[in-house]
């Protein structure tokens, strides 16, 4: 997904970042799981996408 503009404050610069909260498969209870990447604007804070960063595991 390519961003051009946030749909808050229409800000056009965006960064990625994680909270090293991963997110484990329901079925599979000793997986280590995969990080949460958020896109997100620079000027407002506005979360534009959030991705699984390794969605094989599942």
């Amino acid at each position: 997904m390519e961003v051009n503009k946030c749909p808050k404050c229409n800000g056009v610069e965006f960064a990625e970042g994680t909270d090293f909260m991963s997110v484990k498969p329901v079925d599979k209870k000793f997986s280590m799981g995969s990080n949460k990447i958020y896109t997100f604007c620079l000027s407002c804070g506005e979360v534009i996408s959030i991705r699984i960063e390794s969605p094989a595991i599942f």
